[in-house]
């Protein structure tokens, strides 16, 4: 890279990740080969083209995630990220996997690469982060004919590079931005993803709407925002935060117990949240 990525860190004002967020336009497609495989994913019967972004999206693997395809538009937005079968994609923190579902099998069929950044574990973790990543390595490292060869990494206050330095075509943020801003690491996330992308590569990012007309501060040179996951409905002035909103639905402050007499009408009739989609590039 022409600068340091301590210096890129540096750039990153508090104020442009609060606007931080990011997808590089893709300037060429840099996937790598991979080993044949010895047996194939399963074909959706009558679906469409195996291997295709709608074929990974309709799949029948994803039989308990496509309730939420209506409202997080996973078809729209990789496509408005510029998601290619032959790149290398990092996502940070993946969760349970909702997008692996989709990213994964379409990357493998189509010899790209698919890297999981997920929760940093070891000593003082949080419990919960790692069962969600004990289980996330058992789901998808377990059926390489569907998924492929996932690659694991960890990103966390501590965590070393997310995978080898210039060389992901592509880095997701799906609405992890707040949590990271509240643990102190956005500015760590953003330069891990400038560390990891190849000159030119793409910054996609989903997350809950903020200001975002100082997201230049971050580094990347703005090339387009999208409303595809916008919700008018969503006035913000939630009792928990975005969490009343589905899917954590929320009726009581977080660690404390669900309260029954919460009414949850009015914010399931809002349902999840009006979220902002952009896209910026690292430039070459």
């Amino acid at each position: 890279m022409a600068e340091s990525v301590e210096r890129r860190q540096g750039q990153m004002s508090r104020r442009g990740l609060l606007s931080g967020v990011a997808v590089l336009a893709v300037a060429g497609l840099a996937g790598c080969g991979r080993e044949e495989k010895t047996a194939e994913p399963p074909a959706t019967p009558d679906g469409p083209p195996k291997g295709s972004l709608e074929w990974a999206v309709a799949g029948p693997w994803r039989a308990q995630d496509k309730a939420r395809d209506a409202a997080r538009h996973p078809m729209e937005t990789l496509r408005f990220f510029g998601l290619q079968p032959r790149m290398t994609v990092v996502e940070f923190w993946p969760g349970s996997g909702w997008y692996t579902e989709i990213l994964a099998p379409y990357l493998a069929e189509g010899a790209g690469k698919y890297v999981a950044a997920g929760f940093q574990t070891g000593p003082g973790a949080d419990p919960s982060q790692v069962q969600l990543a004990a289980a996330f390595q058992q789901r998808f490292t377990t059926d390489e004919r569907l998924y492929g060869e996932i690659e694991l990494s960890a990103f966390g206050p501590t965590s070393g590079p997310v995978t080898a330095a210039g060389t992901a075509d592509m880095v997701l943020f799906m609405r992890n931005i707040h949590a990271w801003m509240a643990a102190g690491i956005a500015e760590k996330a953003f330069a891990d993803a400038w560390a990891a992308l190849r000159p030119g590569g793409v910054l996609g990012v989903e997350q809950h709407r903020l200001g975002p007309e100082e997201a230049a501060e971050a580094g990347f040179a703005f090339v387009a925002a999208s409303e595809i996951n916008a919700n008018e409905r969503d006035t913000k002035d939630h009792p928990f935060g975005v969490e009343t909103l589905p899917p954590s639905s929320l009726t009581a402050a977080r660690g404390s117990p669900p309260n029954p007499a919460f009414d949850r009408s009015k914010y399931d009739r809002i349902g999840e949240s009006d979220r902002m989609t952009l896209r910026f590039r690292k430039p070459e």
